[in-house]
């Protein structure tokens, strides 16, 4: 058994912290330092983080892959199309190195819902009972690749949540 499946809580909250330290970087890089992030204690309504930057509130799915991975679909939560800015987040990284990149975006611009999910296959159960049948989870739906945005920098998913990031007002200067 390999680190990525052994290890998968783990590499997928580094990758979430990752994540997060990226966007603090880039708002700090554009001097705006004015996005903050949370988490919610209890994982019931569908999303890892709640995010705000440029008066846009985005309440996040953070999904995750390494480059190379097989995974054609991801679960999505349905109570996350209740939030006014709801959306998923498939980060996918290097397996070596950890590089972040490209990102898909499943979602919509900021302050409206999610694309309707009502048509989307309901999930199951990755396990099955005793006799191996697998029950579906009537709160979640099964999203195809195809339908998530693509996007390949951090700057470019930004802009996807939050809208453009604020210019910066020049160049670092040298210690």
């Amino acid at each position: 058994m390999n680190k990525n499946t052994q290890h998968s809580s783990f590499r997928e909250k580094l990758v979430e912290h990752l994540f997060i330290g990226e966007l603090l970087k880039l708002s700090w890089c554009h001097d705006s330092c004015d996005i903050e992030v949370a988490s919610p204690e209890v994982d019931n309504a569908g999303y890892d983080l709640i995010a705000e930057a440029n008066g846009v509130i985005r309440h996040i799915q953070l999904k995750t892959s390494f480059v190379g991975s097989r995974t054609a679909t991801q679960k999505v939560h349905l109570r996350l199309a209740d939030k006014p800015s709801g959306c998923v987040l498939w980060i996918y990284f290097n397996s070596e190195t950890l590089e972040l990149g490209p990102f898909l975006f499943f979602g919509d611009k900021s302050g409206r819902p999610l694309p309707a999910l009502t048509d989307a296959r309901i999930g199951k159960h990755t396990k099955g009972n005793r006799s191996g049948h697998k029950a579906e989870r009537p709160n979640i739906r099964v999203i195809n690749k195809g339908q998530f945005e693509r996007f390949d920098t951090v700057e470019d998913i930004y802009s996807a949540l939050f809208g453009a990031a604020s210019p910066s007002t020049g160049h670092p200067r040298p210690l």
